[in-house]
C-alpha cells in the first residue's frame, strides 16, 4: 500500500473510534437501565442498517462509471465540509471557547433521560445513539473508499469498532480517558489534507498542482495542524490578558 492508502484508513479509523466511543457511551447508560440484552439488540440493530448501508453504497459505486477526477473534485469537497466542522470546533476547544466534550456528562444525562424514560423508549435511545454516530462513519467509508479502497476503509471502521467495543466491555464504564478533541483536530486536519489535494487535483491538472504527488499530503496536514494550533492560541490571548486586568 501507498501513502495515500495508508494515510486514508487512519484518517477513517480515527474518525470512526471518536464516533464508536460516542456510541459506546449511551449503549453502556442503556445496558445499565434495561440490561445489556436488550441494549446490545437495540445498538446490533442500527449497526446492521450502518452495514447495509456501507454494503448498498458499495455495490453501487462499482456499478456506476463516472470520470474520476470528477468523482475526486466531489469527494474532496465533501472532505472540505466535513473536516472543516471538526477542525474549527477543536480550535474552538483548543483556545477554551467551547467547552470540551465530556464522556462521563453524556453518560450521565442519558441515564437521566432514561430514568424517566420507559423500557421500549430507553431501547430506542440506544438505537438512535448508534445509528446517528454510525451514519457519520458511513459518510466517511464512502467519501474515502472510492479514493483508496472501499474495502479499506470499511475494515477500517470496523476496526475501530471491535476496538472500542474491546476497551468498552473491559472497562464497563465510559471512555473518559479517549482524546476526543486531539483525535478530532488530528482526523480533521488530515481530512482537510486530503480534501484539498483531492478536490484541485480532480478541478485542475493535478501533476501540475501537485508537484510532489502524495508527499504533499504530509505538507497539507502539517500546514493545517500548525495553523490550527496558532489560531487556538491567538484566540486564546484576547481571554487572558482580560483576565490578567481584573483586580
Amino acid at each position: 500500500m501507498n501513502a495515500t492508502q495508508w494515510g486514508g484508513m487512519t484518517a477513517v479509523f480515527l474518525a470512526s473510534a471518536v464516533e464508536w466511543v460516542e456510541a459506546f457511551t449511551i449503549v453502556l447508560a442503556v445496558a445499565l437501565s434495561i440490561g445489556w440484552a436488550r441494549a446490545a439488540g437495540a445498538a446490533a440493530a442500527a449497526l446492521a442498517v450502518v452495514a447495509a448501508l456501507i454494503a448498498v453504497t458499495g455495490a453501487g459505486l462499482n456499478v456506476v462509471q463516472a470520470d474520476i477526477r470528477i468523482i475526486r473534485a466531489a469527494i474532496g469537497l465533501f472532505l472540505l465540509l466535513f473536516g472543516l466542522r471538526w477542525y474549527v470546533k477543536a480550535i474552538r476547544r483548543y483556545a477554551g471557547r467551547t467547552k470540551l466534550h465530556d464522556e462521563a456528562n453524556e453518560f450521565a444525562q442519558a441515564r437521566e433521560r432514561i430514568d424517566h424514560a420507559e423500557t421500549r423508549v430507553a431501547w430506542a435511545v440506544a438505537f438512535k445513539g448508534v445509528l446517528l454516530e454510525g451514519l457519520e462513519v458511513w459518510l466517511l467509508v464512502v467519501a474515502l473508499g472510492r479514493s483508496i479502497s472501499y474495502r479499506q476503509a470499511a475494515g477500517s471502521a470496523m476496526a475501530a469498532l471491535l476496538a472500542v467495543i474491546a476497551v468498552g466491555l473491559v472497562l464497563r464504564k465510559p471512555l473518559t480517558q479517549v482524546p476526543e478533541n486531539t483525535l478530532k483536530f488530528t482526523v480533521a486536519c488530515a481530512l482537510l489534507a486530503f480534501g484539498t489535494f483531492w478536490s484541485l487535483g480532480g478541478l485542475l491538472d493535478e501533476a501540475k498542482v501537485w508537484p510532489l504527488g502524495d508527499a504533499t499530503l504530509l505538507l497539507l496536514f502539517t500546514v493545517y495542524a500548525v495553523a490550527g494550533r496558532l489560531s487556538a492560541f491567538k484566540l486564546r490571548v484576547p481571554q487572558l490578558a482580560t483576565q490578567g486586568a481584573r483586580p
